[in-house]
């Protein structure tokens, strides 16, 4: 019944839904300024090979970073067989400056002893590092390919229940290629989404990603969403056909669209910098300086996609 003290409906105008849209759009922009995130930014050190832990520290400090990403895994700065006596050394000098250990890069993709699986893992958890990258799994393609993943599955499943037990977190890289596990993103996660995000997760790289998803790497990223617990950030350009080369970042086919992308997800996790582009002699003064400026270019660029 229309009459006595009943408000009367006045239909909203075209004019005021415009209006009124336009403030609810402007709103998020602003509240997104307020409450910015602060995310912890690393950088891969696989090219500082043969450095000192207190020199690799100096430069990832000087480069502004939070943290490396650090190769623990044979040839790396750390061998697995002296991770006991070797990890706690690197630690410290990062933590004089202030600096962590965000991502350990491991030999790790099962538990066993060859890999010293449980002495690594623990060590590192000990030291108060929380993730790892997992050495990766590459399809024999004579094979029948169902089969293998159900090999994989089973192994990481025994993985991710050590991991629990530990309290430190593996993360699956993607790479492009042509017999990589993940590589398509989706047989990877077939056996991740068995696993809460937390328990297993991608370390998302904007480089392989883009190489292997050409124009679907949104499809991709929307389907993994919630498991991406880790950004890499490194860019690339194609040199011939099926054969790409890194490149400084924003300079390639990598768009700021594909970390915009992410950040709507509701992506809060580490982010690594991956300067592949610089090769060299780590123990060159010349060459040390060339890769701090390269962290340091970078790195702008990451803040600006991030902001």
């Amino acid at each position: 019944m229309i009459g006595g003290n009943h408000p009367t409906f006045v239909m909203p105008t075209r004019r005021h839904f415009l209006t009124t849209a336009a403030a609810l759009a402007a709103f998020p922009a602003t509240a997104q300024i307020q409450t910015k995130q602060k995310f912890t930014l690393c950088a891969f050190t696989k090219h500082l090979q043969g450095l000192t832990p207190a020199q690799i520290a100096d430069l990832a400090a000087e480069a502004g970073l939070d943290g490396i990403e650090a190769p623990v895994r044979p040839g790396g700065h750390v061998e697995p067989a002296k991770v006991e006596e070797d990890l706690p050394k690197l630690v410290e000098a990062l933590k004089q400056r202030n600096l962590e250990i965000t991502i350990l890069t491991s030999g790790v993709n099962q538990v066993s002893a060859y890999q010293r699986t449980e002495i690594v893992l623990r060590t590192a958890k000990d030291l108060g590092i929380k993730r790892f990258r997992m050495h990766y799994f590459q399809y024999d393609l004579k094979k029948p390919i169902l089969p293998q993943i159900e090999e994989w599955r089973l192994k990481i499943r025994d993985l991710v229940q050590l991991c629990d037990e530990i309290g430190i977190q593996p993360l699956l890289q993607n790479h492009s290629g042509r017999d990589y596990f993940g590589a398509p993103i989706w047989d990877a996660y077939s056996v991740m989404k068995e696993f809460k995000p937390q328990q297993f997760g991608f370390a998302i790289d904007s480089y392989h990603t883009t190489a292997e998803g050409g124009t679907s790497w949104p499809l991709e990223l929307a389907l993994v969403g919630p498991h991406i617990q880790t950004l890499y950030l490194k860019d690339l350009k194609w040199v011939a056909p099926g054969k790409s080369e890194s490149v400084p970042l924003g300079t390639g086919l990598v768009s700021r669209e594909f970390v915009t992308t992410i950040l709507a997800q509701g992506f809060n996790g580490p982010v690594s910098l991956h300067t592949e582009y610089m090769t060299g002699n780590a123990l060159d003064p010349a060459f040390q300086k060339a890769c701090l400026e390269a962290f340091k270019r970078d790195l702008k660029v990451v803040r600006e996609w991030l902001s």
